[in-house]
């Protein structure tokens, strides 16, 4: 009966891409702040502003219904899904 050699466990490297610098444009600076973040970084605090003020839908949590800030981000859309947000947040973005 062969025995199993124990699993290696590898640290997942994160993304590059995700890591590095980039610049948010007036309408997203208003939430993120204007210096340059990784891509991860805009998310979270994108993500904390929607927590702070109330934003996610009660009912369908993938749901986050704009304030007229984000309303800027979201190309004037009341609301949007939690997947179509990064969409509309890289178009804000300076590499």
């Amino acid at each position: 009966m062969a025995t199993k050699a124990p699993k290696k466990t590898t640290k997942r490297k994160p993304n590059a891409a995700f890591l590095k610098p980039v610049t948010p444009d007036d309408k997203l600076a208003a939430v993120v702040g204007s210096k340059p973040l990784p891509r991860t970084e805009i998310v979270s605090k994108l993500w904390a502003y929607i927590k702070k003020n109330g934003l996610q839908d009660k009912k369908v949590k993938t749901q986050i219904n704009a304030d007229d800030t984000l309303k800027a981000i979201f190309d004037g859309k009341k609301s949007v899904t939690m997947f179509e947000m990064n969409k509309y947040v890289s178009n804000h973005l300076k590499s």
